[in-house]
C-alpha cells in the first residue's frame, strides 16, 4: 500500500463530472476517481476549512464512530473492477482493526475530517494511476511509460478507455505545481 495524500478536486470541462486527484506522497504519480459532487463539496469543505451551520452527512459519521468508542484508523482504496473503485474504512474498535466497506467518496471525506492517512493498493495504481510529462504537463499513456508501469494489455487498455478519454478532458496543466493539502 501507498500513501497518498489529496491534490485537488477537478471539473471535467468537457461534462461537469468531478474528479479527486490522489497524489502519491512519495513520488510523481496521481490516482484520478470520479465522485458525486455532493462527496465532492464534502471534501472541499473541509479541505478549505469552511464553517457549515449544521453537520455535513461525514460529520455525522466521524460523530457516530466517535460515540460507538471507535476512531478512523485509515482508509484504503482497496480495489478497481469495472471501471468502479473500492475503499475500506479502517476502523480501531476495542483494540481490533475493522474494515468496512466504502466508497472512496465517502471514506475520502470521512479521512479529510479526522485527519487519517490515505493508502491505495499497488495494484490500483498499477491499473488507473498516471504519471505527468514534465515538459507538457499532459497524462503519460501506458504505452509512453517505456516499462515503468505494469504491463497492460489490449483489453485492459480499452477498458481503461473511459479514464483515458476522462482525464485528457481535464485540465492539468497546474497539477502538481501548488502544495499538497
Amino acid at each position: 500500500m501507498l500513501e497518498m495524500t489529496i491534490d485537488s478536486i477537478r471539473v471535467s470541462l468537457m461534462n461537469h463530472q468531478r474528479v479527486v486527484i490522489l497524489k502519491e506522497k512519495e513520488a510523481e504519480r496521481y490516482l484520478p476517481i470520479w465522485i458525486g459532487p455532493a462527496e465532492a463539496d464534502a471534501i472541499a469543505v473541509k479541505l478549505q476549512d469552511i464553517a457549515v451551520p449544521r453537520p455535513l452527512t461525514h460529520d455525522l459519521l466521524s460523530a457516530v464512530i466517535d460515540a460507538l468508542g471507535a476512531s478512523v484508523n485509515s482508509i484504503v482504496v482497496c480495489d478497481l473492477r469495472n471501471d468502479t473503485f473500492f475503499a475500506k474504512i479502517i476502523l480501531r474498535v476495542d483494540g481490533a482493526d475493522l474494515e468496512v466497506d466504502s466508497r472512496p467518496s465517502d471514506a475520502l471525506a470521512l479521512a479529510v475530517r479526522v485527519r487519517v492517512p490515505i493508502f491505495v493498493e499497488e495494484a490500483v495504481l498499477d491499473k488507473a494511476g498516471i504519471l505527468l510529462d514534465r515538459e507538457t504537463g499532459k497524462p503519460i499513456t501506458p504505452g509512453d511509460v517505456g516499462g515503468k508501469g505494469a504491463s497492460v494489455g489490449e483489453e485492459e487498455l480499452g477498458r481503461m478507455s473511459a479514464f483515458t478519454d476522462f482525464i485528457s478532458g481535464l485540465d492539468l496543466d497546474d497539477l502538481g505545481k501548488g502544495e499538497s493539502q
